[in-house]
């Protein structure tokens, strides 16, 4: 295949999952037809079994492509010289803002939600952010920046489920716009249980001006 071809491969393959992802977030996966996702991107139905085989694969994709493995984000986060906690903190609010935002991320969450529907394995992916954030505690408390008595790992797990719950109820009774703001809450809560010096406003403080030097929206995130 040529290089002309490749790209208008890579261009119906990324406007076919764009679209889906746009109709799982707003109708749900029951709700979404082939036919829907052929209109909506223009393509024809016979390019969506051609590309991802069914909308069982469409949903796959979906998944794979932003809610279990969030490509880049997490790389962000690996400057030594930010505090481990600051980093558990920024990244959790790049991710509630993608899943307020990001059609691809929300769409994820849906389909997630409703996997019990779809005729296909959808990949885990709190294995994967509960890995991250038990590295990031194990590194909070090398630092000594823990209290004694947290464990990393079951920390992690009860953090990562706290989290998405958060999110998904949050989502649902206040809608998207509102979950930064509770998530914000939720920090000034949490971090003083985690921290050995409790100081749950100044990381805030510090996590939201650093995201602005950055060039990040963490202003409404960290409670502005």
């Amino acid at each position: 295949m040529d290089s002309t071809l490749q790209e208008r491969a890579r261009a119906t393959r990324r406007s076919l999952l764009e679209a889906a992802a746009l109709l799982f977030a707003e109708q749900g996966y029951a709700g979404t037809s082939v036919n829907d996702i052929s209109a909506r991107s223009g393509r024809t139905s016979g390019a969506v079994y051609f590309h991802y085989a069914s909308k069982e694969g469409l949903a796959l994709a979906v998944v794979q492509h932003r809610f279990a493995t969030w490509p880049g984000l997490a790389a962000r986060y690996t400057d030594r010289a930010e505090p481990p906690l600051e980093k558990l903190v920024a990244l959790s609010f790049d991710i509630a803002h993608a899943l307020a935002e990001d059609p691809l991320a929300r769409a994820g969450a849906r389909l997630w939600a409703e996997r019990d529907t779809i005729d296909a394995p959808l990949p885990d992916p709190f294995a994967l952010w509960t890995t991250a954030t038990t590295r990031l505690l194990a590194q909070a408390r090398t630092a000594g920046h823990l209290t004694p008595h947290i464990r990393p790992a079951p920390t992690a797990r009860s953090l990562v489920r706290a989290f998405f719950g958060l999110c998904t109820l949050t989502e649902a009774l206040e809608g998207p716009t509102a979950v930064t703001a509770r998530l914000t809450d939720w920090w000034l809560l949490t971090l003083g249980s985690l921290q050995q010096r409790p100081d749950p406003a100044g990381v805030l403080r510090r996590v939201r001006a650093r995201g602005e030097r950055a060039g990040l929206r963490m202003g409404a995130a960290c409670g502005e």
